[in-house]
């Protein structure tokens, strides 16, 4: 029994290592093919509707009898967290990830957790007890991880390893209509990217604070995830006929494309957004953005062992921080919930006391 509640215990955050795993590799193929030219639109549009037909069947099948009643109010939530979420996140990131690199992207990731952190403290989704361990250790380890994150990617430090250095950089073709976003110099394109990381970042804190509201009063995993890529998918396709009258952007070329937007539509959309509307519900959004950091790790893990990149003294000691930051994290939020559980069970057991006095009375 007690090995089992140990594993409930941390399940979420075992769930939520795999989906930063799931999310390295999406960001990986993301970058080849923005690479080459593909429609950011049509992308999201594509990769959204994969994500319907995969999870389809399985809110139906799953969740038919217990999924409530869908309200007007319900689906407006819906259609707002597929555009913040599905639609503009995504896009501001392709639009970052373009103009700059996807380590580069990755590292913005860092500061959603302080984002989050700071915008849900005035709608009462967190709070700071600073007389208590568990509420410093929050906001210890949230800034502990972030700033780990900023050594990894601004401090470099001495070299550790000695491959052979390949530094081939891609050369970037856009197919996007508007000019002011396809500017020629590396410069210009290194600042628009910045800014529409930056945007990108905070639109995904609000996402989660939004996903936080969603999964109280639509508590159905499956079938909110398969709804919001629904509208997500619709609300891009719209834009990108709006925006762009070239038909042929939506012909996918080669097996890369395919590749791309079958895994980051039944994997990177599909099976990550539930999950991390599964670890919202179950722990909140401070939590669950908190393991962003880690994406960042794993794509330098991805590019040390497998591209043969060059590993350096900063990759190692912004890791060591950002880990720690995050155990110091889950550390306070467990405490945290362990009073809240205690006085549930007692609140339970008087209430059953009270039924047992009154059944003699």
């Amino acid at each position: 029994m007690g090995g089992m509640k140990c594993l409930n215990e941390w399940q979420p955050a075992f769930l939520m290592v795999g989906i930063d795993f799931a999310l390295a590799i999406s960001n990986v193929l993301l970058k080849k093919v923005v690479d080459q030219g593909i429609d950011h639109l049509v992308l999201i549009a594509y990769r959204s509707s994969i994500s319907v037909i995969f999870l389809a069947p399985m809110a139906y099948f799953w969740e038919r009898k217990s999924r409530p009643k869908l309200t007007s109010g319900i689906v407006c939530h819906l259609f707002l967290s597929a555009m913040l979420g599905a639609t503009i996140t995504q896009y501001l990131v392709l639009l970052g990830m373009q103009n700059t690199s996807v380590t580069y992207t990755c590292a913005f990731v860092n500061v959603v957790p302080v984002i989050t952190f700071l915008m849900a403290l005035p709608f009462g989704l967190e709070t700071v007890d600073w007389k208590s361990k568990s509420g410093r250790a929050k906001v210890l380890g949230t800034f502990v991880c972030v700033g780990g994150a900023m050594v990894l990617s601004l401090y470099k430090g001495m070299q550790l390893t000695n491959f052979p250095d390949s530094t081939e950089k891609p050369q970037i073709h856009t197919t996007n209509p508007v000019n002011w976003l396809s500017p020629n110099s590396k410069s210009e394109r290194w600042t628009i990217g910045t800014i529409a990381l930056i945007a990108s970042m905070i639109v995904w804190s609000s996402w989660y604070l939004l996903q936080a509201k969603i999964s109280k009063t639509y508590p159905c995993q499956y079938s909110s995830t398969t709804i919001m890529c629904f509208f997500g998918a619709i609300q891009s396709a719209l834009l990108s006929l709006a925006t762009n009258q070239d038909y042929s952007s939506w012909l996918l070329k080669g097996k890369v494309q395919i590749i791309a937007v079958l895994y980051t539509g039944i994997v990177g959309s599909g099976l990550s957004f539930v999950g991390m509307s599964y670890c919202v519900k179950k722990r909140g959004p401070l939590f669950t953005a908190a393991f962003g950091p880690l994406i960042q790790i794993i794509v330098a893990i991805f590019d040390f062992s497998i591209l043969h990149g060059q590993l350096h003294l900063g990759s190692v000691l912004g890791s060591i921080l950002v880990i720690a930051g995050l155990y110091i994290l889950l550390w306070g939020k467990t405490k945290e919930a362990k009073p809240c559980a205690t006085k549930q069970v007692e609140g339970i057991e008087d209430h059953d006391e009270e039924e047992q006095v009154m059944s003699r009375a």
